[in-house]
């Protein structure tokens, strides 16, 4: 085995809004060098760093819109989401929850603030990823996956912290999240000086999201909270230590290694593939969801 070692640290861009209740920093495709090619299969990371709301009785949020061709990934690390989609789906996405949403052929969706979070308000924080699928996937039946943070797979490190296992394997343990192609991911929460070892193949592309505290990876790559480290696509393993108490999101996919052809909710493998799920979407195949 060979070091994995970090190609690039990426600081959070300026922030923006997704309708009014998701302030974030999207590094995924929107920072040169983390296109959706190079990132495949995660093709949109959006970060919402820690960001107080003001309580309000109308909870915040996104109205409703489509999807199709991919799965979102939303995971709640301060605050509670609340979500319904035109599948019949929908719940609460507690705090340390993951909602995995196949969009696949078409789905409507809509995500606010959990209305009685809401009405108090407070320190909200998540991160939302779009995986995609391949092409003999992406017309499959929407499903929708509720991984509370009791279920996640947790392996002890001892004096070093613990891994929450959302996706994929670590140390031959396996997460409970179902995915269309090899995904690992899961967060790592280290006390301070604790230290964890991973190993994905090579060719995977492999990144670290600081959610709390700060890291060095290797020995020799210091990164601060809310920054992100990409990985180089040779070597297969790598350590993280916490130079304080921590929480570090991994994530590691094998690349599906398809035409990626997006525009806006959709993400297809060509432009004719594109012009289809709008005229779908227009004609009401995709569902019908009140906003």
């Amino acid at each position: 085995m060979t070091t994995k070692k970090v190609q690039t640290v990426v600081a959070p861009r300026p922030a923006h809004f997704v309708g009014d209740g998701f302030r974030v920093h999207n590094f995924i495709p929107g920072v040169p060098g983390l296109d959706m090619k190079r990132m495949d299969p995660f093709i949109m990371l959006d970060y919402n760093s820690k960001f107080h709301f003001n309580g309000s009785d109308r909870p915040k949020g996104v109205g409703v819109h489509p999807h199709r061709g991919f799965e979102t990934v939303t995971i709640a690390y301060n605050g509670k989401v609340e979500h319904h989609d035109s599948a019949g789906g929908g719940g609460i996405i507690g705090q340390g929850d993951v909602q995995w949403m196949t969009a696949a052929k078409g789905i409507l969706h809509k995500e606010y603030h959990e209305t009685e979070w809401a009405k108090e308000g407070g320190i909200f924080q998540m991160v939302q990823l779009w995986v995609n699928l391949p092409a003999k996937d992406k017309m499959s039946n929407p499903k929708y996956q509720a991984i509370e943070n009791s279920n996640m797979e947790r392996i002890d490190l001892g004096e070093n912290g613990f891994i929450e296992l959302i996706a994929g394997e670590y140390d031959g343990h396996k997460g409970p999240a179902f995915t269309f192609t090899p995904v690992h991911m899961m967060n790592a929460k280290l006390k301070a000086g604790g230290k964890a070892e991973f190993n994905f193949p090579a060719h995977f592309n492999t990144a670290a999201l600081v959610i709390e505290g700060n890291i060095t990876i290797n020995g020799e790559e210091h990164v601060k909270a809310d920054h992100f480290a990409l990985f180089k696509n040779e070597g297969e393993t790598f350590t993280i230590q916490a130079n304080e108490n921590a929480v570090v999101l991994i994530i590691s996919g094998e690349p599906i290694n398809e035409p990626i052809f997006p525009h806006g909710p959709f993400v297809m493998n060509s432009r004719e593939e594109i012009m289809q799920a709008f005229e779908d979407f227009n004609t009401g195949k995709f569902g019908y969801l009140e906003d």
